[in-house]
This record gives structure tokens, C-alpha cells and sequence, in this order.
């Protein structure tokens, strides 16, 4: 299996920008209410994963009508519905894990779903969030974000201070520096080329991409 999507629950700012980051071979994976998104795209999800607490009773009498996979958890659980289709999507296999709409609405799930690409056991697979619009990844060692000149990027450290940061193709460059978790100093940093890049010698590191097109 090439790639999985993942589409969360989150917010979905941009329909068609979010369709042009799909692939035709992508293997659709629902984190719950996620499936709202994939049915607005027109997708057929091949799997979807949760309580179904976050579906609409339209949107849950469409999902049965369809005899879509279903895994379905109990309401009181210690794992968020992303997190179990996080879980899945490990088990499969892929070589790449993109999730979709996992950011926007309650401030408790958004940082929630960002931690969890944090885990180091997941830091083996390719995985990233994207919803055409905005992009997020860590940098352990050396990371690459593939964009426009003229896009912003953020360099945020993650709970403790990142060192030894190096860019290449962003307006402010970085050698061989520190960012503190504590400072903005890597917010709103701009591409000069359609490939960036970002390397550090320890800590980690959250990139932001913003798309400005």
C-alpha cells in the first residue's frame, strides 16, 4: 500500500484544494465525523473508524445505506477517533500517511492531533497533515517542504529548545542556530524557491506550510 488519507474530523477550509493533494490510488481511512468531508468530496471511504458520535443522523443513515467498512468503538474510550484510525493506518502498512481536516475547531483536538505525530514510534513513516491549504510535519534530522516561493513557513520547537537549525531556500536562513520554545522567532518565515529545506542536529521541530495559492 502506497498511501493512506486520513480524513479527521477537523476543519476543511478549502474543498477543491483539499481534492488536488488526493491521489487516485490513495486508500480513504475516516476518522468518524471525518466521513463527512470524504462524502463532500465524493469519495467512497474504505474504511471508517470511531464511535460515530460526530455524524450527523443524515450523514450516519447515508454512511449505512452505502455498506461502508465500519469499525466501530464504544463512546467511553481512552484513545480520540483519530487516534484509533492513526492506530489502524500503522497496522496496514503504508509508505506514506496524510491526514486530512485535522486542525481548526476545539483548541483541545487540534493540539491533541498534532502530539500525536510527535510519538517517536510513529517517526518511521512519512506522515504529515495537509488539507491543501496548510501542511505540518516534525523534523527529527533533515525534513523537506515542497511548495511556491513566496509560501510562509514556522518553525515552531516542540516542548524544548531545537539545535543546530539549518535552511536552505528561506528568506531569514538559519545556520547552525537555536529557536526556544518559548520565542516566535520562527513564525511567518517566507520560501525563496519551491523546495525549502530544514535541518537540526537535535530536539524537534514542527513546520508549518502555508500555501499562498
Amino acid at each position: 500500500m502506497n498511501r493512506i488519507a486520513i480524513f479527521a474530523n477537523g476543519d476543511l477550509p478549502d474543498l477543491e484544494k483539499a481534492r488536488a493533494i488526493l491521489r487516485d490510488d490513495d486508500f480513504i481511512l475516516c476518522a468518524d465525523g471525518g466521513a463527512r468531508h470524504a462524502l463532500a468530496l465524493g469519495l467512497s471511504p474504505n474504511l471508517i473508524i470511531g464511535d460515530m458520535d460526530s455524524l450527523t443522523d443524515a450523514e450516519w443513515q447515508k454512511v449505512k445505506a452505502s455498506d461502508m467498512p465500519i469499525e466501530l468503538f464504544p463512546r467511553d474510550k481512552n484513545e480520540t477517533d483519530l487516534e484509533l484510525a492513526l492506530d489502524k493506518a500503522i497496522e496496514l502498512n503504508p509508505e506514506e500517511i496524510v491526514i486530512i481536516a485535522a486542525l481548526g475547531g476545539r483548541i483541545d483536538h487540534t493540539l491533541a492531533n498534532i502530539a500525536l505525530l510527535s510519538d517517536l514510534k510513529r517517526a518511521t513513516y512519512a506522515m504529515c497533515f495537509d488539507d491543501g491549504v496548510e501542511a505540518l510535519q516534525f523534523c527529527r534530522n533533515r525534513a523537506e517542504v515542497y511548495g511556491r516561493s513566496g509560501d510562509l513557513i514556522s518553525l515552531i520547537p516542540w516542548g524544548v529548545p531545537v539545535h543546530g537549525i539549518q535552511t536552505e531556500n528561506l528568506k531569514w536562513q538559519l545556520k547552525d542556530e537555536t529557536l526556544h520554545p518559548e520565542k516566535t522567532r520562527g513564525i511567518s518565515n517566507e520560501m525563496t524557491a519551491d523546495t525549502a529545506s530544514v535541518k537540526i542536529e537535535s530536539g524537534l521541530l514542527l513546520i508549518i506550510h502555508t500555501r499562498n495559492s
